[in-house]
């Protein structure tokens, strides 16, 4: 026996071979017996792009005592308690309702914990289980508690809610004050992802997790962890994240998840269930300009983050294909490992070219550093995030100054270069766009639900870190991923909740998508970072970009309770038994089921429009009680939309109103995914729901 889970829902983990399993799954009540899985990671300027800036007296983040109160709980890679970012002045007592402990371990006693960093818990059980070694916790290979060994947790913890820091810095660049969404929120963290072996977090430590947390008394979750393409149904044992998620929504925490990291390809959005707010990640407007300067007097950029090691003073330059070590292959044009002549790179700066969305930067230095190079110029198609070489300089450019250098090298007798110095620019670029490796809809499991929900901030996002390296760094570090953005909405999120304390996870997520932005700094409509660069989408991103100053006065909000989710998994075609044995519940599938598309979500998402198909959805008043909204509709390209009521009246005894919408198809062929909006106007508020639609004929 690994685990017994109580607090969720009611099951086991233990190891069985396969006829006990068998033998067990055939015993009356139970659901279903399923094999241990392993997941893995999504992997300062942010919060003020998006307007919570800590000096004005307006806005959400004073409005709500930023956070004050809130617990957000963690599920991740675990925490360095001593980083700056989890010091506990200013904070306030211990919330009364919090129930958890600060589980002791290698390298981490109760001490540990503070006002700030509240709980900690460690769940290894499963991890071990699947692998069959133990760890080896003398070569650091990780460490058995909650102590995080790779950063990735304590990373996004101090995003949720980090502390305030000053002089908070990456190798001098992203220079300025440090802190999380909710600087006055507590933190508790559960580690369920570890680095020994072939690494990862697994179904029955992640369910324990969330069973947990429940019983904790956390408010909010932040998960930035997946499960890879093709998804598991929400009902199969094998999505953890999507059952724990279900049962801490039911008990009023709200769950925010990452998209997944394996854009721009459409399906590729993960963690879809639809009591989850599943975020997307974006850009902000802070960039890394860095010079490099050919020996004929021009200067051309790109962007780097490695500020040591540099000569400061010229060098030879050639590109890695004209030094191969062997002419057959071109594995030295992406300056893949082995493939340099080392008696050639010596001393030179070298251009590489990636080949493949596969090759990265940082492989390509360690080929560069170990073949006697002292920089590299890597060239590769336009993605977003940047990471340190660590070994020599390195520069990302784009294939258009890439093939600039390369036809200097082919044209001078004797090119040589010289590689700059990172500058920290912050308003020059068009922002936010859509991440290129930001997972994208539809969903691939329930197509007729739009993920993502919501887009934040996840790429070259600075925040805490573990110590590494001799100097043992700055305790910050700069990533980027889809794991970056999801604490950023849960930190949001307990601003929200701080407010409005009884709103539920689906009014919140309403909250967020209503009021999103659609624009970028410059007014245009945000882009996204893909093959085409088009305009971002509603599969892109959303809603849009959050904007957290007008979430916390929506006007109107789109409510779901429990039981809906319960009729909608029946409506999707699961068996009673299924759904009982996800939701807890006694599940009449046969009496009680819900068309999913009039599930009450902040968007309509219609798969298959068949000429004409009626939508149902209900509001929810919370703005003034004596309200009117009328109806703004944007219709999908080749699509008619008309909407019932177009005026919405509510007053002191009419508080939640119910309307249809009802599409006709105009075109003749079958078609792609179109877009439109459904925006409900009142003086004050704009409640805009973006609506996705594919048209076919039989």
């Amino acid at each position: 026996m690994l685990y017994s889970y109580k607090h969720g829902f009611s099951g086991f983990a233990a190891r069985l071979t396969d006829s006990q399993a068998k033998e067990i799954e055939a015993f009356p009540g139970v659901v279903q017996v399923i094999p241990n899985q392993v997941h893995k990671f999504h992997t300062t300027r942010s919060w003020d792009f998006m307007g919570l800036n800590d000096h004005s007296t307006t806005n959400l983040l004073t409005k709500s005592n930023m956070g004050e109160g809130i617990i957000i709980g963690v599920i991740d890679s675990g925490v360095w308690p001593e980083s700056e970012s989890f010091n506990d002045r200013g904070m306030n007592p211990i919330p009364p309702h919090w129930k958890g402990i600060c589980q002791e371990g290698q390298l981490f006693n109760s001490s540990n914990c503070n006002k700030k960093l509240i709980g900690a818990r460690w769940f290894v059980k499963g991890i071990l289980d699947q692998s069959q070694t133990p760890i080896n916790i003398s070569n650091g290979e990780d460490i058995l508690s909650a102590r995080d060994s790779s950063g990735h947790g304590t990373h996004t913890a101090s995003i949720a809610a980090g502390n305030f820091v000053v002089n908070a810095n990456y190798e001098g660049l992203a220079a300025g004050l440090a802190r999380g969404g909710a600087p006055r929120a507590h933190l508790a963290v559960y580690k369920v992802c570890w680095s020994f072996g072939h690494g990862g977090c697994t179904d029955a430590d992640l369910l324990k997790a969330f069973d947990k947390a429940i019983q904790d008394g956390v408010d909010i979750l932040s998960v930035s962890i997946g499960i890879s393409i093709p998804l598991f149904s929400y009902a199969d044992q094998r999505n953890s994240i999507a059952i724990g998620s279900f049962h801490a929504t039911a008990k009023g925490i709200t769950v925010a998840c990452s998209a997944g990291n394996d854009g721009p390809t459409a399906m590729t959005v993960e963690n879809t269930a639809p009591w989850i707010i599943t975020v997307a990640a974006t850009t902000i407007d802070r960039a890394f300009p860095t010079a490099i300067t050919l020996g004929n007097n021009l200067t051309l950029w790109g962007q780097s983050v490695d500020t040591r090691m540099h000569n400061h003073g010229f060098a030879g330059i050639t590109f890695s294909d004209r030094i191969a070590l062997n002419d057959s292959d071109d594995s030295a044009l992406g300056c893949k490992r082995g493939s340099l002549n080392a008696t050639l790179a010596a001393g030179q700066i070298i251009l590489c070219f990636s080949q493949s969305s596969t090759q990265n930067i940082f492989s390509a230095a360690i080929s560069v550093a170990e073949a006697g190079g002292v920089g590299l110029i890597f060239a590769q198609y336009r993605s977003d995030g940047l990471e340190s070489c660590h070994y020599i300089p390195c520069i990302k450019v784009d294939y258009e100054v890439g093939t600039q250098i390369l036809s200097y090298i082919r044209k001078a007798r004797s090119p040589i270069a010289k590689l700059g110095i990172p500058k920290t620019i912050i308003g020059k670029w068009v922002s936010p766009k859509v991440a290129d490796f930001s997972g994208r809809g539809p969903s691939s499991i329930s197509p007729a639900v739009l993920k993502p929900d919501i887009a934040a901030p996840g790429v070259d996002i600075i925040a805490a870190y573990i110590p590494f390296g001799a100097e043992k760094s700055s305790g910050f570090a700069l990533l980027s991923g889809t794991s970056m953005s999801c604490p950023h909405i849960a930190g949001i999120t307990a601003l929200i909740k701080s407010v409005h304390k009884n709103w539920s996870p689906a009014a919140i997520r309403s909250a967020l998508v209503t009021t999103a932005s659609q624009k970028g700094t410059d007014g245009s409509n945000i882009a996204e970072e893909g093959s085409t660069r088009k305009v971002a989408d509603p599969f892109d991103m959303g809603g849009g970009l959050v904007n957290p100053n007008r979430a916390i006065d929506p006007g109107l909000i789109y409510d779901i309770e429990t039981n809906d989710y319960v009729k909608f998994l029946c409506g999707t075609g699961f068996r009673s038994k299924s759904v009982s044995g996800l939701t807890q519940t006694k599940a009449n599938c046969t009496k009680n089921r819900l068309n999913e598309l009039n599930l009450n979500l902040p968007s309509i998402t219609i798969p298959y429009l068949k000429r004409k198909v009626t939508v149902s959805r209900k509001v929810t008043n919370v703005g003034p009680v004596e309200s009117m909204y009328k109806a703004v509709v944007e219709a999908p390209q080749g699509v008619k939309m008309k909407v019932e009521p177009q005026i919405l009246r509510f007053n002191k005894t009419t508080q939640i109103v119910p309307f249809k919408v009802t599409f006709f198809t105009t075109g003749k062929v079958y078609g792609d995914y179109r877009f439109g909006r459904l925006i409900w106007r009142d003086p004050k508020h704009t409640v805009m729901i973006p609506i996705s639609m594919r048209a076919i004929f039989v």
